[in-house]
């Protein structure tokens, strides 16, 4: 793996370094952790990387790493940068033979999003998203579960996504979170809908198995002198007719990092905290059981995807490593020309596509005072 962003003062550069290499699965051998070269330098030093594979830019760094020995060069890049720094190390990686693994949104637009996978569908290159929530167990039991009808007929989702670490102006106390994520220019057109809203989204559509088809949305930005929403609510149709909720915000005070999912079907229904990952609610009017990772006879996905024997907790980087570790394997079976196991999935370009898209239409919805609901058009 080489690495473009994720320096010494980033925070969730490490993270991916840390799942990444959970499984020994994947090598860190290179990268250009920062725009400044003297950042990137100390951050290289400091993860023992050799010097001549810290590079000073990421153009620099896929043309060198392109030069050196297929047995020796990096095989794909993860991209921890900010949004508007997505697309152009991905199309020019893609477009010189290397596989890619990018944090969400995908790109700073949905143009750019399709044009990303035009040029993945060209190339045949292995492209992730870590839309890390999806690698969680529970998670996948969760749509196990439905696909296998245990549900019945899905009618209803609730997703929420409450956070309350911008509850102030943090921007401008130096925070570089807050001061990127605030910022139209680097982090595109929305705010808190764009960086934990498509979470919110993406999790919705992969436990369900249905596509989002229209939605009513109403985005706000509380914090005075603030250019992007921090607060969204946004009512979902799907396109096989269940109903959905979902809000998000930042400015949730005193909110850490709750993500959660309700799930109702004709049968039963699901719930799955983000905070308590290891447990999975299953309700029906006659009962509610707790459904919990190595307990009982639960699904093979699920079971691909748990390391530790039951009531050991696994938790935030594990979900990350599963994605690292899946995205892995389909880069070997590429390179053996083989393909792909799909019990060891992850979020790939079109998921990023999907995300871009909703962006846009939560966007759209809110400023139309007219229309109550407006089409999601991909």
């Amino acid at each position: 793996m080489g690495q473009i962003g994720g320096s010494l003062d980033a925070f969730i550069g490490a993270v991916h370094r840390r799942a990444a290499t959970l499984d020994n699965e994947i090598e860190l051998v290179c990268g250009v952790f920062s725009q400044s070269p003297e950042k990137s330098k100390a951050t290289g030093k400091a993860l023992y990387l050799p010097d001549d594979r810290v590079y000073t830019s990421f153009e620099e760094m896929i043309q060198r790493e392109k030069e050196l020995p297929e047995d020796v060069r990096m095989d794909f890049v993860s991209i921890v940068t900010p949004n508007h720094m997505h697309f152009p190390p991905a199309k020019l990686a893609l477009e010189n033979g290397f596989h890619v693994i990018c944090d969400k949104p995908m790109t700073l637009n949905l143009q750019q999003a399709k044009d990303l996978a035009a040029i993945v569908e060209q190339t045949g290159l292995v492209f992730g998203l870590t839309h890390n929530y999806t690698g969680y167990p529970m998670v996948k039991e969760a749509r196990d579960m439905v696909r296998n009808g245990k549900l019945g007929k899905i009618r209803k989702v609730v997703v929420e996504y409450p956070q309350g670490w911008l509850s102030k102006a943090e921007e401008h106390n130096d925070y570089k979170q807050a001061i990127w994520r605030t910022d139209p220019a680097r982090s595109g057109a929305a705010g808190a809908i764009g960086d934990i809203g498509t979470h919110a989204e993406n999790l919705a559509e992969y436990i369900i198995g249905m596509h989002i088809s229209e939605l009513c949305a109403d985005l706000t930005h509380f914090v005075p002198g603030r250019q992007l929403d921090d607060d969204a609510n946004v009512l979902l149709r799907f396109d096989a007719g269940a109903k959905g909720v979902l809000q998000v915000s930042q400015v949730a005070n005193g909110e850490e990092n709750s993500l959660k999912i309700y799930v109702w079907g004709e049968l039963g229904g699901l719930e799955w905290h983000q905070m308590e990952p290891n447990t999975l609610h299953y309700k029906t009017q006659e009962s509610h059981r707790l459904l919990r990772p190595n307990v009982g006879e639960l699904s093979a996905s699920a079971k691909a995807h748990w390391r530790l024997p039951a009531g050991h907790p696994e938790g935030f980087f594990e979900a990350f490593a599963n994605i690292y570790r899946n995205f892995a394997f389909a880069v070997k079976a590429h390179m053996a020309g083989k393909p792909a196991d799909p019990l060891y999935d992850f979020p790939g370009v079109h998921d990023g596509v999907r995300g871009l898209a909703f962006i846009d239409t939560v966007i759209a919805s809110s400023q139309d005072e007219q229309t109550k609901w407006t089409k999601f058009v991909q």
